[in-house]
């Protein structure tokens, strides 16, 4: 035993001898390269700091900016024939995190990943000004056309869906469950930081009435503070302080457990809202949005709706958290900044927790004696069977007060010809009664504007965010379409909109795009059925 323990202490002194020279070697390395401060630059002190990869190395695979960002290719619509399909129909969509992680992206020198451009998340991102509904009526349906300026001979036709407008002062109280990953990966950034930020400005946004449940999960779910009135606000702002992060992450668990909170402080006739905050990367049990969703489909049906809110770069999943979302009976948001976040839990405050319509659909009747052709820009995701726009078992979207959604059609019209160019109906059940309703409007050719310069401010804005999505995309539809173009119409549309942020931020974004893709390599183009001449 002796002699094996002095074998020991002979091993460790060698090491540490070892590590004295090597440490001796470093500093001589270091001071030789640096100077004698022995202090490195900025950047190769970056470079030291960078986080571990999710997939290891040192370096993104396939030379992605970020690594393990992960995306689901939905393809691009193509154009449909009217003698085969007079139909478009689809489930509305208010979600915006696609336009925003974009952004997020152009913000750090790159381009975003094509796969996770969704076109109408880019056009529902922006404000169009569209008059409320009159009285109690949930909608107000907004049409217009113009000659398009990016596809020659092609007509833009603009839906435009305004809900309910309900003032803050009259919304209902609000259940909310908070569910915060606490996992490792939230540490990347500080994201888990960002996290808190952005719930202490939903916090102080709420009022005598309101109550806050709060689950979090890392390698397990756990149920950290349960509901309390918001009068108890500094314990909910300490428990949220209180947060760290650690471990893998267990979504599965933590969602079950908060949608049982959120369940048991269930209250008739208030807001029932789970609200996760995440960067989506589930790697503990069920990982995927179907088989996760089977665990918390029941609670949905009760009337718990979900809001997603993703947060981080490299190691984010947006499919998982678009598709929580969407079939949550939610919307997903992704934000990058202190400026989203007041966007998200202040400025839209009522529109993100009250719905005014549940299963919204939106079905457009194209009229075959006048309209040739049409194509859906995005909502490639979204789409619902044209047998099933009256089928009420079928899920549609989810609408919150004053949200809007739009849609632009491209048509290819037949020569002189004039009269009805379509009819729009939207089918909804009132968020509160649960009774179906329908309303339409029908659109002519005399609408349409002389041409694409005498068009409403509206459209012009619309055709040129889709145009800027559907670039990024590499859509086979904007294969001949230059950035160049698209930023002198958003100059001009920022001028429309007397210097509005989110329009001069648009201007900056292009921009960047545009030198960006100055120095990238031709990709292929991305391809959708039927495919003809632009």
């Amino acid at each position: 035993m002796k002699i094996v323990t002095g074998a020991l202490l002979a091993l460790v002194i060698a090491g540490l001898a070892a590590a004295a020279i090597l440490g001796c070697r470093a500093a001589r390395e270091m001071h030789s390269t640096y100077g004698p401060s022995a202090s490195p630059p900025a950047d190769a002190m970056a470079r030291t700091a960078q986080p571990a990869k999710a997939h290891g190395g040192t370096h993104n695979v396939n030379d992605a900016a970020f690594d393990a960002m992960f995306y689901r290719d939905y393809g691009v619509n193509p154009f449909v024939d009217t003698d085969e399909d007079r139909l478009s129909t689809f489930a509305v969509d208010v979600d915006s995190g696609s336009y925003t992680l974009a952004r997020s992206y152009l913000g750090r020198g790159a381009l975003p990943d094509r796969a996770g451009v969704r076109t109408e998340e880019f056009i529902n991102y922006f404000d169009y000004n569209y008059a409320p509904p009159a009285g109690d009526a949930a909608f107000a349906i907004h049409t217009a056309a113009a000659p398009s300026r990016f596809g020659a001979g092609r007509t833009l036709l603009r839906v435009g869906i305004k809900g309910r407008v309900i003032d803050p002062a009259d919304r209902k109280d609000a259940v909310l469950t908070f569910v915060i990953d606490v996992s490792g990966s939230m540490g990347r950034e500080d994201r888990l930081e960002l996290v808190k930020k952005a719930l202490h400005m939903l916090v102080g946004q709420l009022r005598e009435g309101d109550e806050v449940g709060i689950a979090i999960y890392g390698s397990r779910g756990e149920e950290l503070l349960s509901h309390r009135s918001v009068e108890h606000r500094d314990e909910l702002l300490r428990a949220i302080d209180s947060l760290r992060p650690a471990g893998s992450t267990n979504a599965e668990e933590g969602l079950v457990i908060g949608y049982k909170m959120a369940s048991r402080a269930y209250r008739r006739g208030a807001i029932n809202r789970v609200i996760l905050c995440s960067d989506g990367v589930a790697n503990v049990g069920n990982t995927g949005p179907r088989s996760i969703l089977k665990q918390i489909q029941r609670h949905a049906g009760e009337g718990i709706t979900l809001t997603t809110v993703g947060f981080g770069m490299g190691n984010y999943n947006d499919v998982l958290m678009e598709q929580l979302g969407d079939k949550g009976n939610g919307h997903y948001a992704y934000v990058d900044s202190l400026d989203e976040a007041k966007r998200v839990f202040v400025d839209n405050l009522t529109g993100t927790l009250q719905v005014v319509a549940r299963d919204v659909k939106v079905q457009v009747d194209f009229n075959p004696a006048v309209v040739r052709s049409y194509r859906l820009l995005g909502y490639e995701n979204r789409d619902v069977a044209d047998k099933d726009f009256r089928n009420d078992k079928v899920d549609g979207g989810e609408i919150g007060a004053g949200h809007a959604v739009t849609a632009l059609y491209e048509l290819k019209l037949w020569p002189d010809r004039s009269g009805p160019l379509a009819t729009v109906r939207v089918r909804y059940k009132d968020a509160d009664d649960g009774s179906v309703k329908e309303v339409s409007r029908e659109i002519t050719t005399a609408e349409v504007a002389a041409s694409f310069d005498a068009a409403r401010p509206s459209v012009k804005l619309a055709a040129c965010v889709a145009e800027f999505a559907e670039v990024l995309r590499r859509s086979y539809w904007a294969r001949g379409s230059k950035l160049d173009d698209v930023l002198a119409l958003a100059r001009a549309c920022r001028n429309d909109y007397d210097h509005r942020k989110d329009v001069s931020e648009l201007v900056e974004l292009i921009d960047k795009a545009r030198s960006l893709k100055a120095d990238e390599a031709d990709e292929p183009v991305r391809t959708g059925e039927g495919q003809d001449e632009r």
